[in-house]
C-alpha cells in the first residue's frame, strides 16, 4: 500500500521491496547500476510486470524498467506468486507484479516529494489530480532526478554508481458518465547513465574505458468499459496499450543499440450466472470471463563486440483467446479456473491452463494452493545484458532460441492466532518451478564467455526451482508492529563442467540460499513520529566455474570443489516526523556498511598513488559477478507534502 511504501525512500519500484521476503533485490552488474528482482528463486525476466493490469516492463526494458517508475507515483503494489490469471496473458512464470499508479479522481491536487542522499542523489516528484466536473478528471505525475558526484570508494578506478539524469512525465484521464468508464493514460521519459572508469584512471589508460547508456520511452494506454447489467456484473472492458522503447547504449568499444515497438489489445466480457430460485441465502456465486487478445513485438537491434552478432532484428504476433471461471462458497472456498490458446508468429500454437484454490474451513485458517504453465520468448541480450559492461562473449543462435514453457505448482497456508487482544499472523508456502524448454545461460562452460542454450538440445537437461517461506507479523501494541521472515531457495540447473568435460546439474550461480528478514514500524499517537527499522540476513551462493577468489578476501569459502561466497548483513532505518500537512524524514541504508571485495574482476594497474585499476581492456574484466552492495553506509533526507483533497 502507498502507507507501506512510505517506510524506506523507495525512490523507485526496485527499492520498493527492500522490506519484503519473497522479493530480492540486487544489482545485475557492478558497472551499470541496473537492478533486478527475483521471485521463486528465478530473475525478474520471468515475472510479468504490469501497470494497472496492462503488461508493461517487458523486452528491451527489463534491465533498468523497474527503476523507470518512482515510489510517490504508486498507489499500490500487488504480488501474485506462482501461476495466476490468465485474463492479462500466458507470461507469469514465477508470478505477477502489478503497480497501480495514483488515480486523478483521489489523488491530492498537489503534492510534492523530495530528497537529497549523501551520495548526491537528488530528486524530486510533484503531482496533482483534479476534478473538471462530475465527469471527467486529469491528473499529472513528475519525477526528475540527477546524481553527479564521481563515486569509487573501493579505489578499483570505476565509478560506484554511474552518473544518472532522468526525466519522467505522466498525464492520465478519468471519464466516468453513466455505466461507461474510460481512461487516457500516457508517459513519456528521458534517462542518461555515464559509468565506467573515473577520470583519474581514464588518465592513466592509453584507450579510456566509459560506459554512456541513453535512453527515450514514451508509452501509455485507453481504457473502456461498460456494464450491460449492474445486478449481475454483466461488462465489457477494452484495453489497448502502446510503447515505443529506443536505447543507444556503449559499454567501452560495445555498442548496443536498439529499439522495441509493442501493441497490446485485451478485448474482457464478464458476468456472472447466479440463480437466485435455487440459492435463496445467495451462498454460491459463479461468474465468468471470457475475451481475446493480441499482442505484437518489433525489434531492432545491433551489437557489435569483437564480432558483431548478426539477426537480432525479429518481430511476433501472438492473438490469443481465454476464459476464466470463478465459483465462490460462501467465504470459505474460492476456485478460478482459466485456460487460454495463443498463436505465436515464432513458435505455433501453445495452450496455458491455470487453476488456483483458495479454501478457508475456519475464520482462523486459510487454505490456498494454484498449478499452471507460463510461457515467454527469449530475447538474448536484454535477457543477459548485465554481461555487456565485462568482456564475456555471447554464444548463441537467436534464430533457434526456444520458447521457454514452464510448469508451476504453489501451496501455501496462514493461521490467525488470538494472543489477548492482538492477532498473530502465521504463514508458510512452497512453490516448485519446473521448466519444461527454454533457455539457459551458462556462466560455467567459458570463463571469458556466456553460453545462451535451448534445453532440449542437451540431453536430460533441467532447470528447476524449489522455495519454502515462513514469515509471523503481528501488532505487538498499539501502533508497533513487527514481522518476521524465512525463505530457503534451491535453484539447479545444468551446465557444463569443463574439468570433468561432461554436463552436471548444479546451483546456478550467484543465487542466495536464503533470506532472513525482520521489520519493525512503531507510530507513536496521534501519527506524530514513525520509526521503521528492517535487517536482511542474505545467503551464500555459488561461484561460476573459474572463479579465482580475490587476494586476502575472506568472503568466500571452498566446498567440494566450487567457490562460494558467504552471507551476509544489512540494516536500513528510517524516521518520520508528521506535521498538518508535510512530514520530513531521515534514513540510512546498508548501516552493517558491509561491502563486496572486489566486484569488478579482472587484472590491476597499479598507479603511483598506491590503487591498483582494474584493465578494462584484459580478457578477464568482468563485472558480472556481483552478489553484495559496492558501496557502504548511506543516508538521505527528504520532505512530502500535500494539499489535500475536499471530501
Amino acid at each position: 500500500t502507498g502507507e507501506a511504501l512510505c517506510m524506506a525512500a523507495c525512490c523507485n519500484l526496485s527499492e520498493s521491496f527492500e522490506t519484503s521476503a519473497s522479493v530480492d533485490v540486487a544489482y545485475s552488474d557492478a558497472a551499470t547500476g541496473a537492478k533486478q528482482i527475483r521471485l521463486l528463486g528465478l530473475s525478474g525476466t520471468y515475472v510479468q510486470m504490469l501497470t494497472e493490469n496492462t503488461p508493461n516492463i517487458r523486452g528491451l526494458a527489463q534491465s533498468f524498467g523497474m527503476e523507470y517508475i518512482p515510489g510517490p507515483w504508486m498507489e499500490a503494489i500487488q504480488v501474485s506468486k506462482g501461476t495466476s490469471s490468465v485474463l492479462n496473458g500466458y507470461e507469469a512464470i514465477a508470478g505477477q507484479i502489478n503497480i497501480e499508479y495514483l488515480k486523478p479522481q483521489t489523488q491530492d491536487p498537489i503534492a510534492l516529494n523530495a530528497m537529497i542522499s549523501t551520495e548526491t542523489h537528488a530528486e524530486v516528484n510533484a503531482s496533482g489530480g483534479w476534478d473538471l466536473n462530475d465527469k471527467v478528471s486529469t491528473g499529472v505525475l513528475f519525477h526528475a532526478q540527477n546524481m553527479s558526484l564521481e563515486l569509487d570508494h573501493n579505489h578499483d578506478g570505476f565509478l560506484d554508481m554511474p552518473k544518472n539524469t532522468n526525466v519522467n512525465l505522466l498525464n492520465r484521464w478519468y471519464v466516468k458518465t453513466g455505466d461507461y468508464t474510460g481512461q487516457f493514460l500516457v508517459r513519456g521519459l528521458y534517462d542518461r547513465r555515464i559509468g565506467g572508469q573515473t577520470k583519474s584512471a581514464q588518465a592513466q589508460m592509453t584507450t579510456p574505458y566509459s560506459i554512456d547508456l541513453n535512453t527515450w520511452r514514451v508509452d501509455g494506454f485507453i481504457k473502456n468499459g461498460y456494464v450491460f447489467d449492474a445486478e449481475l456484473g454483466t461488462s465489457i472492458g477494452i484495453i489497448a496499450s502502446a510503447s515505443y522503447h529506443n536505447q543507444q547504449n556503449n559499454y567501452g568499444p560495445r555498442r548496443w543499440n536498439a529499439a522495441q515497438t509493442n501493441a497490446y489489445l485485451n478485448a474482457i466480457f464478464q458476468t456472472s450466472f447466479d440463480d437466485s430460485t435455487t440459492d435463496l441465502w445467495d451462498d454460491h456465486s459463479h461468474n465468468l470471463s471470457a475475451g481475446l487478445s493480441v499482442n505484437y513485438d518489433g525489434y531492432q537491434e545491433e551489437l557489435s563486440l569483437v564480432s558483431p552478432i548478426d539477426n537480432l532484428n525479429r518481430w511476433e504476433m501472438t492473438p490469443g483467446v481465454f476464459a476464466e471461471y470463478t465459483y465462490t462458497y460462501k467465504d470459505k472456498i474460492t476456485l478460478l479456473v482459466g485456460m487460454r490458446e495463443d498463436y505465436s508468429t515464432r513458435y505455433g500454437f501453445f495452450t496455458t491452463p491455470r487453476m488456483n484454490l483458495r479454501y478457508a474451513p475456519f475464520e482462523w485458517w486459510t487454505l490456498r494452493g494454484s498449478v499452471g504453465l507460463g510461457y515467454r520468448s527469449p530475447n538474448a541480450i536484454a535477457d543477459n545484458a548485465a554481461y555487456l559492461s565485462s568482456n564475456r562473449i555471447y554464444h548463441f543462435d537467436e534464430v533457434n532460441l526456444a520458447q521457454e514453457r514452464s510448469m508451476n505448482t504453489g501451496l501455501s497456508t496462514v493461521f490467525y492466532i488470538p494472543m489477548g487482544n492482538k492477532e498473530l499472523q502465521l504463514s508458510g508456502e512452497y512453490y516448485y518451478t519446473k521448466f519444461l524448454d527454454g533457455v539457459i545461460a551458462d556462466m560455467d562452460r567459458d570463463l571469458h564467455g556466456v553460453t545462451l542454450y535451448n534445453m532440449h538440445d542437451v540431453a536430460d537437461a533441467q532447470y528447476f526451482s524449489h522455495n519454502w517461506q515462513v514469515e509471523a507479523n503481528m501488532e505487538i501494541l498499539r501502533g508497533w508492529t513487527m514481522t518476521a521472515a524465512f525463505r530457503y531457495t534451491d535453484v539447479k540447473q545444468t551446465s557444463f563442467n569443463t574439468t570433468a568435460n561432461e554436463w552436471q546439474l548444479r546451483d546456478k550461480p550467484l543465487q542466495n540460499k536464503f533470506k532472513g528478514i525482520i521489520t519493525t514500524s512503531y507510530q507513536t499517537p496521534l501519527k506524530t513520529w514513525q520509526f521503521d527499522l528492517t535487517a536482511q540476513f542474505n545467503g551464500e551462493g555459488r561461484m561460476p566455474d573459474g572463479f579465482v577468489i580475490p587476494e586476502g578476501s575472506k568472503q568466500y569459502r571452498i566446498h567440494n570443489g566450487y567457490t562460494y561466497h558467504k552471507w551476509y548483513p544489512q540494516l536500513l532505518g528510517q524516521v518520520t516526523k508528521f506535521f498538518r500537512t508535510w512530514s520530513i524524514y531521515l534514513g540510512a541504508e546498508n548501516m552493517t556498511n558491509f561491502t563486496q571485495d572486489n566486484p569488478i574482476v579482472g587484472e590491476r594497474v597499479a598507479t603511483k598513488e598506491g590503487h591498483q585499476f582494474v584493465n578494462p581492456h584484459a580478457a578477464n574484466y568482468d563485472a558480472s559477478m556481483i552478489w553484495a552492495p559496492i558501496h557502504g553506509w548511506k543516508i538521505y533526507l527528504g520532505f512530502r507534502w500535500a494539499l489535500e483533497r475536499d471530501e
